[in-house]
């Protein structure tokens, strides 16, 4: 679809779609905190929002990006359900380069078993009607949901995410990246600790290891302890895309052909993946939209993740 195409297929929704309230900003609502792990020294958080005792609603999971570097669980997308007809859970997890890939799944796993376990009875959730929903780093976590976690998560939201970690995208220097200042090593190593972080301070400049890993082309590598050219087999664990199968949840792919941080082939790989195992599924292209539609014009931003929420919540329900 080209971007005259693309405009009119919008205008065509938003002739009948109602925009949601804080469709393009933070969640506003003041959420309940809850500690659902304690691992490696730290408190690993969840907030939950739009909880009512007096009604059982389903539950949305939504998981941060940040490169599974830097980020927290603390104010999600308003758009997620601007009605408040869901529960939204928010969660953290530990943060690379303190903790490594097999670690931070195992962290995913434990929040969904805790959300499904403690989520009726301290929240008032219908367990069985659960989505899942991130974007970038988190848009990733949520796909490797889609088959680490049991029992499998009713539908998932990926926007400008990504189902392999090493290959090329990953593996060499990222000519985005490195039409920025260059980062030495030496403030890069120095923004990270070697204890457990799962919720950085706001101030905190923990990008700069980031935007060091991308110049460098070692982000796989600092992220999981391995070398994806020397040990190529130990990523196919976690690369979603080579983890699809039938059983695999309904699944929206939201992805800008601008997208200068994650390759919009990312999601065409995905999408193709799921053709594969006929998996219902929506590829929604965004023609010349940015990494997480920063910045793109809202209304055409809001009628796109508005199909793309009903996607979910349709499959939840």
């Amino acid at each position: 679809m080209n971007r005259l195409e693309f405009m009119k297929a919008l205008a065509a929704a938003a002739a009948t779609a109602v925009v949601p309230r804080f469709a393009h900003g933070e969640h506003q609502a003041i959420p309940h905190t809850y500690t659902y792990k304690i691992a490696g020294g730290c408190e690993i958080k969840a907030d939950v929002f739009g909880a009512d005792m007096s009604v059982r609603k389903p539950v949305i999971v939504y998981i941060h990006g940040g490169a599974l570097i830097e980020g927290s669980r603390k104010a999600p997308p308003g758009w997620l359900d601007p009605d408040g007809k869901y529960v939204v859970v928010s969660i953290d997890y530990r943060l690379a380069p303190e903790t490594k890939l097999p670690a931070i799944i195992q962290d995913i796993e434990d929040a969904f078993r805790w959300v499904r376990e403690q989520g009726p009875r301290l929240f008032n959730i219908d367990s069985e009607k659960l989505g899942v929903a991130g974007g970038s780093a988190g848009a990733y976590l949520t796909l490797m949901s889609g088959f680490c976690v049991t029992p499998r998560p009713r539908a998932l939201l990926s926007l400008s995410g990504f189902g392999d970690i090493s290959s090329s995208w990953q593996t060499q220097p990222s000519p985005f990246y490195l039409k920025q200042p260059l980062m030495s090593k030496e403030v890069a190593y120095a923004s990270v600790t070697t204890a457990c972080v799962s919720d950085p301070p706001e101030e905190n400049e923990r990008q700069r290891f980031f935007i060091y890993c991308r110049q460098k082309g070692i982000w796989p590598k600092e992220i999981s302890g391995h070398d994806p050219e020397a040990e190529p087999k130990w990523f196919d664990a976690y690369c979603p895309v080579q983890n699809v199968s039938a059983k695999y949840p309904p699944c929206v792919l939201i992805h800008g052909t601008a997208d200068t941080d994650v390759p919009y082939a990312q999601s065409v790989k995905m999408d193709q993946a799921l053709s594969r195992f006929k998996v219902e599924h929506k590829l929604l292209s965004v023609p010349g939209g940015p990494h997480v539609l920063r910045g793109f014009d809202p209304a055409a931003k809001a009628v796109v993740l508005g199909q793309a929420v009903g996607f979910l919540k349709k499959h939840m329900t």
